[in-house]
């Protein structure tokens, strides 16, 4: 009765805004705790997620043209399903294994059914389970740090739908891999909840990320810091503690694998960590990437070939982030992707440093935040939230107005540069020549058993699937002139082969490959696919050069 009396006689009062919730050790406000039991999230989330998949999935298999990585790759993760060891050919550290053995787990069951599918084109599917749980991550950590929930909306469709992203997330690339766990691991960071056990979880997510691809070691700073800001002060250097010493247990699995196998150091008669280290260390530089002129400065062009939006804007969103820092509580969420952006910025800066084009990929899901970020904290700053006390009508009307105007304005600029990025990645065959060369070689050649051919690794699985013997009858061309176990079987060198496939990769690296040089200069070719730089010439060896 009580309860019922006051409801009646207490006067209603108007209804005023509330501060949002704060969390005592960050001054940031509190994101939805379960974005699973929120229909709108859910909804949102998962329109974005078919429009991802559908856009990358789409003509996967033919655009962009195979490259040599990823038959690098998939070869390896093939030989650990086959049981034939971490690689097809001599294991000698060049990345930890990890990520192909993901590969193998990802591709295990489509090969188990349909072993000759296993090749670069089919099994480049796959890569959509991880470009998936990757936009997903994106959007949940967006959330978790505060983004409006259009804002973190925003930041899966930058990631997931730039042509940028497009065509590198299809590739079977082990930067895809890594970035999914380092997502994870911010995720983890970041989570409201604060349990320990979160902490920890993003303490071993992080090591998986560097186990899949080692320069995941550069991102590593953001979400120590993130982790910082989220956690609770109380229990906060438990928390961080965990979290490091979880990952350097995981961490030091790798050099310990290598210490048990006797290959950490150098020495006569096997590889070594060590070598491979150092190898990764003291590479050639590309140059540096504002030098026209530089390797690196084509890479930036490329990249912004497809894209100068996320790329460019991504590093805007950052700084204008980094500005509004004090006053901005969406800025001080995003400190960590910001550091993020900043990091890998100021490495692509140095000076003569090798930059790679897959080097972007690890940069991808935090440009994207932090541009949806930097477009919240502008939006934020214009509309206000409604009408302010004692504005004008016609004032509130013109800030929705401007609101407006920027928004159509960014979507004039954006859509028709994204659709023509898309379009081609949804109807142009880049990679037509490597199927009629894998086709000729499959049928035109009578004793494949008895071959042996020179071939890059994006052909390698499909060679062995027509019947080439693998490593010695089908070989990778750099394995020619680098891996004592196949020069031993080649006494001869260049004679001992019957043909060379020269795709553009093939061309380009020859020059530094003796074998591979001479088998050029002494074979003609049988059969030409493509036109231009991008042919693929299927050339046998000479009968006067000595070939059987």
């Amino acid at each position: 009765m009580t309860s019922t009396l006051s409801a009646v006689t207490t006067p209603k009062v108007p209804a005023q805004r509330q501060p949002a919730p704060d969390t005592g050790s960050t001054g940031r406000p509190e994101p939805p705790k379960r974005l699973r039991s929120s229909r709108p999230d859910l909804v949102l989330c998962g329109v974005l997620l078919v429009a991802i998949l559908v856009v990358q999935g789409w003509n996967i298999a033919d655009y962009p043209t195979l490259s040599d990585d990823e038959g690098t790759y998939l070869a390896q993760a093939w030989a650990v399903q086959e049981g034939r060891g971490l690689a097809h050919y001599t294991y000698w550290y060049d990345h930890p294994p990890l990520g192909w053995i993901q590969i193998a787990l990802l591709t295990w069951i489509p090969s188990l059914i349909s072993p000759e599918s296993m090749t670069v084109g089919s099994m480049r599917a796959a890569m959509l389970v991880i470009s998936g749980i990757s936009a997903v991550l994106v959007y949940v950590l967006g959330r978790r740090l505060a983004l409006p929930r259009w804002a973190a909306g925003l930041a899966m469709a930058l990631f997931g739908l730039s042509p940028l992203s497009v065509i590198l997330q299809r590739e079977i690339f082990l930067d895809n891999l890594a970035v999914m766990w380092t997502l994870l691991a911010f995720t983890l960071a970041a989570s409201p909840s604060r349990h320990l056990w979160h902490h920890f979880g993003a303490g071993i997510a992080a090591a998986t990320a560097v186990l899949t691809k080692e320069t995941m070691l550069l991102v590593l700073p953001a979400v120590l810091f993130t982790m910082w800001r989220h956690s609770h002060r109380d229990t906060r250097k438990f928390a961080v503690t965990g979290a490091i010493t979880a990952c350097a247990l995981i961490g030091f699995s790798y050099p310990l694998f290598a210490l048990l196998k006797g290959e950490l150091l150098p020495g006569s008669g096997h590889v070594s960590l060590w070598d491979g280290v150092k190898y990764q260390m003291t590479r050639p530089g590309s140059g540096f990437i504002l030098d026209q002129g530089s390797g690196s400065h084509g890479v930036l062009q490329s990249w912004l070939y497809y894209d100068r939006v996320l790329p460019l804007g991504g590093l805007a969103g950052a700084l204008l982030l980094l500005v509004v820092r004090r006053w901005s509580v969406t800025a001080r969420a995003l400190a960590g992707p910001a550091l993020a952006v900043a990091i890998l910025a100021v490495l692509a800066l140095r000076p003569n440093g090798y930059l790679p084009a897959m080097y972007v990929i690890q940069a991808l899901p935090f440009l994207a935040l932090v541009l949806a970020g930097g477009t919240a904290s502008i939006a934020h700053a214009v509309v206000r939230r409604g009408r302010l006390p004692d504005e004008r009508r016609w004032k509130t009307r013109g800030r929705y107005t401007l609101a407006a105007v920027l928004a159509l304005a960014a979507g004039a600029y954006v859509v028709p540069r994204w659709y023509d990025g898309i379009h081609t990645a949804v109807t142009a065959d880049a990679n037509a020549p490597y199927q009629a060369a894998s086709n000729w070689l499959a049928t035109e050649v009578e004793k494949p058993e008895d071959t042996r051919v020179l071939v890059d690794d994006a052909l390698w699985l499909d060679l062995v699937h027509a019947g080439y013997r693998p490593g010695t009858g089908v070989i990778w061309f750099y394995k020619a002139d680098l891996d004592p176990a196949v020069t031993k079987t080649m006494p001869r060198g260049w004679r001992d082969l019957d043909y060379v496939v020269a795709s553009p990769t093939v061309r380009r690296d020859a020059a530094d490959l003796p074998n591979v040089q001479a088998a050029i200069d002494h074979s003609a070719p049988v059969a030409v696919f493509g036109k231009g730089e991008d042919r693929i010439e299927i050339r046998q060896i000479q009968p006067a050069g000595g070939a059987r």
